[in-house]
């Protein structure tokens, strides 16, 4: 009940009677305990259509807040929300880095902390927290397959040492997953039943949602498109396989790139001959990206080979889940995406397999950034709103009550 008001924004009694089929009596008993628990209101009546005007309702935006956490080696991104999924506050911090698991995570629960008391809300309204990271999380396995930069992170209880910690329930999803959830729960693909985003950061991977609900695979690793193989005698992958999307794309492929072209290295301020054991990714990819937009051929020519990769890479997704719209976001195409939208877009005008019945609609977030801290607040009020799945539900023990059983209109 509580997401088809939040779905829809304002609604009568009468249209959730039509919205989820539910009797007249049912919906009168639990939207009265919506208002009474504070997370609905009355926000005055509908024009009037012969009849009495029908009073409208609406979430009580205020009333409860999640935060959402994107873990990654290159950087930590912390959002808090609100009940309806509006950024409240939105904070960036040093990533995880060589870091012990264990420091990373005290000094995450004083950041958080520090989100929270920044906005003057009541800790007691937070219902919880979503924490996502590359790779798949979860309670039991911890983070595996994990990226090389994060090996250190493998076998670590992550949700329990960062429940301790912070005293809220916690969550666990991928990035890409999670910033489709984002892209969804924001209403940016309303109407859409198949629809996708296509994540880059320092790795590259998907989300998928059908029918507004999110499909993770058996293990949580449904979507990963950066390890399809494009060149079955291509470089060797960190996951094992050869040619992958990922390897021959990534931010990281761009920038090995650039530092092997001295041209395109001193356009981009990459000093090949350096330390680089210090240095970032996802900064050289930036200056990669900086010397493109001044005209840099080179450059630019690096960026377009790796959008011709990811393009096909997407152009087979595409193709196995019939996707109607996909959205390209993360943290790389925050930065790059100009490049990268348009190439992808034209792959699929191209050779979609079903283009003679209907397109791909290719654009980029709005929010492509802080897109996959977004989705793990997303996390946790689905698992409030929409508690779909038990494995993504907040525990009985932290959550308090269990909240009423939601409907999946």
């Amino acid at each position: 009940m509580l997401d088809v008001i939040r779905a829809a924004g304002t609604i009568s009694r009468v249209g959730l009677i039509k919205a989820t089929g539910f009797t007249g009596a049912t919906i009168s008993t639990v939207v009265r305990r919506l208002i009474d628990d504070g997370l609905v209101v009355e926000t005055g009546r509908a024009e009037s259509t012969g009849g009495k005007p029908r009073v409208l309702l609406a979430l009580n935006q205020s009333s409860r807040y999640a935060i959402g956490v994107h873990l990654d080696h290159a950087g930590i991104t912390y959002v808090l929300t609100n009940l309806g999924g509006s950024v409240v506050a939105r904070m960036s911090r040093a990533g995880a880095g060589a870091t012990g698991p264990g420091e990373v995570v005290e000094r995450m629960a004083e950041e958080i902390d520090g989100v929270i008391e920044g906005v003057g809300v009541d800790r007691s309204l937070v219902l919880g927290l979503g924490l996502v990271s590359p790779g798949p999380l979860t309670a039991t396995a911890g983070m595996q397959p994990t990226p090389p930069a994060m090996r250190h992170w493998e076998d670590f209880p992550l949700d329990g040492a960062l429940r301790e910690a912070t005293g809220l329930p916690v969550v666990l999803d991928n990035d890409a997953t999670a910033a489709a959830l984002g892209e969804h729960w924001s209403g940016g693909v309303n109407g859409t039943s198949t629809f996708a985003a296509v994540y880059m950061g320092t790795g590259i991977g998907a989300g998928l949602l059908i029918n507004g609900i999110t499909y993770r695979g058996a293990s949580g690793n449904a979507g990963e498109i950066g390890h399809i193989c494009l060149d079955i005698d291509g470089p060797e992958c960190w996951c094992g396989a050869r040619g992958c999307t990922e390897v021959l794309a990534g931010p990281a492929a761009v920038v090995a790139s650039a530092l092997a072209d001295p041209v395109v290295a001193r356009a981009a301020g990459l000093d090949s001959g350096a330390d680089r054991s210090r240095s970032s990714v996802a900064a050289d990819f930036a200056a990669v990206t900086r010397a493109a937009r001044r005209g840099q051929e080179g450059a630019r020519a690096l960026l377009e080979d790796s959008a011709r990769h990811l393009a096909v890479a997407a152009r087979t997704f595409a193709n196995v889940m019939d996707l109607e719209q996909l959205v390209l976001t993360g943290p790389s195409l925050a930065i790059a995406g100009s490049v990268y939208l348009p190439v992808v877009q034209e792959e699929l005008d191209r050779a979609f397999f079903a283009r003679a019945t209907h397109p791909v609609t290719v654009r980029l977030s709005r929010s492509a950034a802080t897109a996959p801290a977004i989705g793990a607040a997303a996390l946790v009020l689905q698992s409030e709103l929409v508690p779909l799945r038990e494995g993504h539900r907040l525990p009985k023990d932290l959550a308090g009550s269990e909240p009423a059983p939601a409907s999946r209109t």
